[in-house]
């Protein structure tokens, strides 16, 4: 589907281009679905013990690194969404380390963060392939930089695949 292609780096401000690199190239909703699947199958087997590890003190546990993942997910399909349908509408940006704590992830079930994040990425999943081919490209501005609907749609997949490399490097987590 072409309106799918990988965004321009007009699209989006500098700060994001690793993560859009970092997606592979194919079919995002395939792409969104299969790393539902990869996440789940990383994850689950988890025992309690690696959910609230931190690799460092002060730094996030395993399960806020999930937390975070959620959050962030749906502050950015909400961008998508308000863009696509013509929305200009400025949009501040959000500081991660205040949602963090306030989430409180870490006293969350076991299970039902990682169930919470299935259910986010699904309706992710269900905007993108609802989504006209005239909003993948609409724009609007995040932190006073342009960026489309199609690079949000990036971003999501690049910011999941770097948490996912922070994962296992930093957390040993594979």
């Amino acid at each position: 589907m072409p309106h799918y292609d990988r965004p321009g780096p007009q699209e989006y401000a500098p700060f994001y281009a690793g993560y859009i690199a970092s997606v592979p190239e194919g079919d995002v909703l395939a792409i969104l679905t299969q790393q539902t699947d990869d996440l789940r199958s990383l994850l689950a087997p988890l025992p309690l013990a690696t959910w609230h590890h931190r690799y460092a003190p002060g730094k996030w546990s395993v399960a806020e690194v999930l937390g975070h993942l959620c959050d962030t997910e749906r502050i950015l399909a909400c961008r998508a969404l308000r863009f696509a349908r013509g929305d200009v509408t400025p949009v501040p940006g959000f500081e991660e380390n205040d949602y963090v704590p306030a989430a409180q992830s870490d006293a969350r079930a076991f299970g039902g963060l990682l169930d919470e994040w299935a259910t986010v990425r699904d309706a992710t999943v269900s905007l993108v392939s609802g989504m006209p081919v005239a909003g993948w490209t609409r724009r609007g501005t995040v932190n006073d930089a342009a960026i489309s609907a199609r690079a949000l749609v990036y971003i999501i997949l690049g910011h999941v695949e770097h948490h996912r490399s922070v994962l296992d490097e930093r957390y040993g987590v594979r």
